[in-house]
């Protein structure tokens, strides 16, 4: 198993996992193309590329010659970074890939000096909340963003 830095070369494999790993969560919490086009389950490899263009770092989860995740790292700020579109492919959850991307980003930033991670979610998913509870991030503020039909949860990960 490895994580792997990847490049634009990698979109089309990053947006596939992406856009599956959260086609369950579109259908539990309703959202369309119509109502949320933003939602990682319409992620398209054009998303991607404009990530990378942004400055975003992607990493896949490798596992004998298989993809099975991805993360992405983005430094906000100059103390502050976002964890995105960590995704799994549901075929590979509960095996602690998801831990393992979210450790990487964490042992990556610190080599940017950065003293938080930063992640928003869908405030009613309560056991995503719970599992970035049990990680080690602590929930900082639920706001409505008037472009999407759910409130977000900002959770914040102080690097020590």
């Amino acid at each position: 198993m490895n994580i792997i830095k990847v490049d634009l070369d990698s979109s089309e494999i990053i947006s596939l996992i992406i856009s599956e790993s959260n086609k369950d969560v579109a259908k539990r919490f309703g959202l369309t193309i119509e109502n949320c086009p933003k939602h990682p389950s319409f992620c398209t490899i054009k998303w991607v590329a404009a990530d990378f263009e942004m400055g975003a770092d992607y990493f896949l989860f490798e596992d004998n010659g298989i993809y099975k995740g991805c993360v992405a790292f983005e430094k906000a700020e100059e103390n502050t970074a976002y964890l995105n579109r960590l995704s799994v492919l549901p075929d590979f959850r509960r095996f602690g890939i998801g831990e393992k991307l979210v450790d990487h980003i964490i042992s990556y930033a610190k080599k940017f000096r950065v003293e938080k991670i930063s992640i928003g979610i869908i405030a009613a998913n309560i056991e995503l909340k719970k599992w970035y509870n049990k990680l080690g991030f602590d929930e900082k503020e639920t706001v409505k963003l008037t472009h999407l039909p759910f409130d977000v949860t900002y959770m914040i990960y102080n690097i020590k």
